[in-house]
């Protein structure tokens, strides 16, 4: 399996109510047509520079506020524009041009959206607590079991649990994912993920809990305790 295999069959994939960020453009959100390209050269830099990755952090699905306008899972724009206080881009794709694909003129967006972009408390929580434990952020790679953006019929920017067709689709390019990059060892984010990675005979070599809905503390905890471990 090579990347841009990897990047091709991503693109492909298409199914009612939901985003394809790296095939997908819509008018309202997005800034330019050239949105889709951009994310995907997003996530094709991004596992270039994570070849010889250790850790698979996978949760369940892609959020509007994280990879649905980054094109990475659990990593917001305001990360990618310089604007977190505690996150540095380079972190995420080194030295790279960095922008935005939301649209800053969209009437959908909130005030602080237009200004500096999405984003995601569980990106936040991800990658504050992988800096804190001295993990290269290049040893660790973070993917949804349905990586593409599920949303709801009412508006693209919200978020619904995948179905059980869509994880059907999505496990494949999780599959495909371990295959570009072998090295790679499981940890479940919630309870959810590691269920459905055990119903399709993915073995995980850790489950934390997830950091959304007041769960960031015991996230923390886990993480700490799985390097520790000498996971």
């Amino acid at each position: 399996m090579k990347i841009g295999s990897f990047m091709q069959a991503l693109k492909e994939y298409q199914r009612p109510l939901v985003f394809n960020p790296w095939r997908d453009y819509d008018p309202e959100c997005d800034i330019s047509s050239a949105a889709p390209s951009v994310r995907a050269a997003n996530l094709t830099r991004y596992l270039e520079l994570r070849q010889k990755a250790h850790y698979l952090f996978i949760a369940e699905g892609l959020g509007y506020q994280g990879g649905h306008f980054s094109g990475m899972a659990m990593t917001s724009e305001r990360i990618l524009l310089g604007l977190h206080p505690d996150i540095k881009p380079e972190v995420v794709l080194g030295e790279w041009d960095y922008c935005r694909t939301s649209n800053p003129h969209s009437s959908l967006l909130k005030a602080t959206q237009k200004q500096s972009g999405f984003n995601e408390p569980t990106a936040t929580v991800m990658w504050n607590t992988l800096a804190r434990h001295g993990l290269s952020a290049f040893d660790t790679i973070l993917w949804n079991i349905f990586p593409f953006h599920p949303h709801k019929e009412d508006s693209l920017l919200t978020n619904r649990t995948p179905s059980t067709e869509e994880l059907d689709a999505g496990i494949e390019y999780a599959r495909m994912l371990l295959k570009l990059v072998p090295t790679l060892k499981i940890v479940a984010i919630g309870q959810k993920s590691a269920g459905t990675l055990q119903r399709y005979g993915v073995e995980c070599a850790a489950c934390v809990p997830h950091p959304s809905m007041g769960g960031a503390n015991r996230f923390k905890a886990a993480v700490a305790q799985l390097f520790a471990d000498g996971e």
